[in-house]
């Protein structure tokens, strides 16, 4: 149970983003026990990762997404938020079997690891039964991916919460690479009233809390009932009072900016700059890909050109730690993943530095965050564990889970009056 990654450029992100010239990574059990030159000679028998041409970073860290959408992918290219909300949840949501959910998670899952994204916060809001949340976390599972599964109750109505079933699921995820929290409805969507029994509920499970909010009134709101805290992730957050922006600060909570869903849906300017200022440890996330890509590249470079467009002067090493340390902080498992850091899992990232796209690498950062892509992905490994080798994933059958991902799309959209998707 040892691999030694070794020969290529390591790109780490803890303390601070720095650059290791010919560093090897020493990985014993699935956890990172060395990070330097010359490891060879400790690695023993080893399995021996090549990484010659590869620029190795740690594992990328997707702080909000929809898994479930990934069957839905582009249908929504030209919709506003209000637009993406009668059409995504409002019409094609209540069409969903729980096979469907299954195909759709694994499929969102295996996009995410194919990307690099080897952990993910799937804000999941298709509770529609038990049955539908069992078939979310098998399609998580079945994929290899590291996962905070966010369960949100089927609807904000305040008769609609199903406290047995978060009880459930956190008691499902008390271990293992899916881990649980609470996506919350409330106060935004849901009830004041609802919002303060689901911190109840979650505090007592010793669950994060994670709830889409922008404008003025949510943080406030929550603030006067004693609900903010270091549990918090608060998704979006465009157009913050100021005043808001302290409260989170001040209590510990993180954010989760998902730049490109933000720009085109119309939320309103991407909050990275204004949260990373105030000390709020920010994590960035695809959301949606019903009008947005699945790849964290794309969302690395919207988040960089959003803040440079506003007057910023957000760089490209902080970019890169909003996409994996600093999102891994942001879901409280930054002493898990999110670095190379000896102790933490072995979340790995090899990237193709002599890729037409990438070469020649004259700053592996900036490369990472203005050029490379999804298809640069060579090599990743979660919790010292192959899931992708020289391009291809492995251990899952790609072909079948494509298929059931196609037909589940077929299905829906035939129930729902939209046109086939495409094969």
């Amino acid at each position: 149970m040892r691999m030694l990654i070794t020969g290529g450029t390591v790109v780490d992100t803890d303390p601070r983003v720095r650059v290791l010239p010919g560093a090897d990574v020493l990985i014993e059990d699935g956890t990172i026990t060395a990070v330097g030159p010359g490891l060879a000679g400790a690695a023993g028998d080893a399995e021996i990762v090549d990484a010659a041409g590869r620029i190795v970073s740690p594992g990328f860290v997707d702080t909000h997404r929809h898994v479930w959408q990934s069957v839905l992918r582009s249908v929504a290219a030209d919709t506003t938020l209000g637009g993406y909300l009668d059409l995504v949840l409002g019409r094609l949501a209540p069409a969903f079997q729980p096979e469907d959910v299954r195909a759709a998670n694994l499929w969102g899952a295996l996009e995410a690891l194919d990307a690099g994204i080897t952990t993910v916060c799937d804000w999941s809001h298709i509770q529609t039964t038990p049955e539908h949340t069992d078939a979310a976390l098998d399609g998580l599972r079945a994929s290899g991916v590291r996962a905070v599964f966010g369960y949100a109750h089927p609807s904000p109505a305040d008769d609609a919460r199903r406290e047995d079933e978060v009880r459930r699921v956190a008691s499902l995820c008390s271990s293992g690479p899916v881990t649980a929290a609470l996506a919350a409805w409330g106060p935004v969507y849901g009830s004041l009233e609802a919002a303060e029994a689901d911190w109840r509920l979650a505090r007592e499970l010793g669950l994060r809390l994670s709830l889409h909010a922008t404008g003025v009134g949510a943080v406030e709101r929550l603030h006067e009932a004693g609900l903010l805290g270091p549990d918090v992730m608060f998704v979006h957050g465009n157009g913050f009072t100021d005043e808001a922006v302290k409260l989170v600060a001040g209590s510990g909570g993180t954010a989760s900016v998902a730049p490109v869903v933000e720009s085109q849906m119309g939320h309103g300017r991407p909050e990275t700059g204004r949260f990373r200022a105030a000390g709020i440890t920010t994590g960035l996330g695809v959301d949606t890909v019903t009008d947005a890509p699945g790849d964290l590249f794309s969302v690395m470079r919207a988040a960089f050109a959003a803040e440079r467009l506003g007057g910023g002067s957000l760089g490209a090493a902080e970019v890169l730690r909003m996409a994996t340390a600093e999102g891994a902080a942001a879901l409280g498992l930054g002493d898990r993943v999110g670095s190379l850091r000896p102790g933490l899992r072995a979340d790995v990232v090899l990237l193709d530095a002599g890729a037409v796209n990438l070469a020649p690498v004259h700053d592996p950062v900036g490369a990472v965050v203005t050029s490379a892509g999804a298809g640069n992905v060579d090599t990743v490994i979660v919790g010292g564990r192959i899931v992708k080798r020289a391009g291809r994933l492995t251990g899952v059958n790609v072909p079948a889970a494509r298929e059931a991902a196609l037909r589940a799309a077929e299905r829906i959209a035939a129930a729902s009056g939209l046109p086939a998707p495409a094969r």
